[in-house]
């Protein structure tokens, strides 16, 4: 396999690696490699910090998390991150936003969080599971009902067409390939059965139920925020982060407390979507919705992707919400802005733009799907869709192999089309880095008050655009403490007013700042903090100031008495 870091192609985990360590060796200044944990298969989880080394270490800038390919077919979500890093280690001294961003941030990158789910895409049999591919919940191979896979060794997932008089289907009257929902109250017809691409084990000769997988988890129902058991959320794994995988990344993500923002790469469905999944967004602080609000705006203004609540726009079933996912718990939990994206839109590029994304599943009209082929044959070049042809099926018979090609046209951007996909979030993702809050030392001096006393004045501000506490929620929690002001002082010098530690509390950020002065206005300094200590000395002594926040940072300074 060519190896060739191009991105009209995806890469299993072998190459995946190796192109990794590549960008690690060529920006050995920008990028540093490691592994945050092992699979359920023993697989190394990559992760990618990158900075700028020389302006300071990762772990005392803020920082950015992103992440992809949790769900095993979601390919697209880690060529997301390898294009995201890929673009960092390029521009950089080129771009002055990526510039910026890594001479005064951090970024921490894992393109793929499930690296076993992903490698059975690779496979010589290719097998199509949700996520993890741990036994989950038996240990126990499934022994009836129709087992998918790819029958005909022509590496695709398929439907099968089986005639049926009580069949639910018929074809378009205009075009066969397509087929339709038959009448309530029609009879007379020809009709069929749709079924996925398989075999049946232990058929009695009547009735066909799909057999379930032997690997049932989604890891993305296994994180801890409104973590729930598996007859209330199907695949959550028996306790929050049982899994080796969520384990390793909600371990790296707490260990890491500069981290002020997230994005987890997904598909498909052509969206940026927010918390929360469980609650209407009255209920979350005015100001977090706010910003949600803001960053999701951005975000559509770069990529074209709507910005949408997961609860108000993204549910599954009116009367169901879905917990234990990565961003509710980076949120709720922990306090910073966190988003999931949903690559991929397949209908958007067909011309279909007047649609909701889950209710289009359930419900749309026949000429979405007619523009649905149409783009098939003529921007897919027909590779999206197979036309139906007869197959001798094992027990079924004579039937008719065909339909979407999912993995290929619909789960991923097919290959010639991915790169101009995952190209529109690199700035998006740096734009997000950038607004975080930021520890920036705005004086420092030492002025004689007479007979060896000076006084020491440090004024630190917070020159991001978020507050050091970033969100509303994070304040509710607990989660975050204030800026930390310390003094050092040589030997033989003391300290006669002021602690040698001391917290000075949250500085703003302007995010908060209104839209005009229409009206009147103030603007306090919310975003600065002065502190002031009093030394007793000698002229020449060095006294070294240090401030530091969790989320923005920190700065040191020398001062000389004298």
């Amino acid at each position: 396999m060519n190896d060739e870091l191009r991105f009209d192609r995806f890469f299993p985990y072998a190459a995946l690696t190796r192109h990794l360590q590549a960008i690690a060796a060529r920006r050995p200044d920008l990028v540093s490699l490691e592994s945050i944990g092992k699979s359920y298969e023993g697989r190394d989880i990559w992760c990618a910090t990158v900075t700028n080394a020389a302006t300071g270490p990762a772990a005392e800038k803020p920082a950015f998390w992103v992440d992809g390919n949790i769900h095993a077919t979601e390919l697209s979500a880690s060529s997301a991150c390898l294009f995201f890093l890929n673009r960092l280690a390029s521009e950089y001294g080129k771009d002055p936003e990526i510039t910026r961003c890594l001479d005064t941030r951090a970024l921490y990158i894992v393109p793929r969080l499930n690296p076993d789910g992903a490698e059975l895409y690779f496979a010589d049999r290719p097998k199509f599971v949700r996520s993890s591919v741990r036994p989950y919940p038996y240990d126990e191979e499934p022994l009836e009902g129709l087992r998918q896979e790819d029958i005909d060794g022509d590496g695709r997932f398929l439907s099968m067409r089986i005639p049926d008089p009580d069949g639910p289907w018929k074809a378009h009257p205009d075009e066969p390939r397509l087929m339709v929902r038959r009448d309530p109250t029609e009879v007379g017809g020809t009709y069929y059965r749709l079924l996925p691409e398989g075999i049946l084990e232990d058929w009695d000769g009547v009735t066909i139920r799909i057999q379930p997988k032997k690997e049932r988890l989604d890891l993305n129902r296994n994180f801890p925020a409104h973590w729930r058991q598996e007859h209330e959320q199907s695949g959550a794994g028996p306790y929050p982060a049982s899994e080796p995988e969520v384990r390793a990344a909600t371990a790296f993500i707490a260990a890491h407390s500069n981290i002020t923002g997230a994005v987890a790469f997904h598909t498909f469905s052509g969206a940026l979507l927010r918390p929360s999944s469980t609650q209407s967004d009255e209920t979350l602080p005015a100001e977090d919705l706010w910003t949600f609000q803001k960053i999701g705006e951005k975000g559509k203004a770069i990529t074209g992707y709507p910005a949408v609540s997961v609860f108000h726009d993204f549910r599954y079933h009116p009367r169901q919400v879905i917990t234990g996912v990565f961003d509710d718990w980076a949120y709720d939990h922990l306090g910073v802005f966190a988003w999931t994206v949903e690559i991929w839109s397949p209908q958007r590029q067909a011309g279909i733009t007047d649609y909701k994304f889950i209710e289009w599943g359930r419900d749309h009209p026949v000429e979405d799907d007619l523009k649905l082929l149409k783009w098939n044959d003529e921007a897919l070049e027909g590779k999206g869709f197979v036309d139906w042809h007869p197959f001798d099926h094992p027990q079924l018979g004579r039937i008719e192999l065909g339909g979407w090609d999912s993995l290929h046209a619909l789960r991923n951007p097919p290959p010639p089309l991915l790169e101009k996909e995952i190209a529109l979030f690199p700035d998006w993702l740096v734009w997000q880095a950038l607004i975080s809050p930021r520890l920036e030392m705005r004086g420092l001096e030492a002025t004689p008050l007479g007979q060896g006393a000076y006084r020491v004045r440090l004024v630190v501000d917070n020159t991001g655009w978020l507050p050091t506490y970033v969100t509303k929620k994070a304040l509710e929690r607990k989660v975050v403490r204030g800026v930390v002001a310390e003094i050092e002082l040589p030997e033989g010098a003391t300290l006669q007013t002021g602690k040698r530690r001391e917290e000075i509390g949250q500085l703003e950020g302007r995010a908060y700042k209104g839209p005009s002065v229409f009206g009147g206005g103030s603007d306090p300094t919310d975003h600065r903090a002065k502190v002031e200590w009093v030394v007793c000395g000698k002229p020449g002594d060095v006294v070294q100031v240090t401030a530091r926040h969790d989320r923005a940072g920190v700065v040191r300074a020398r001062v000389e008495l004298g």
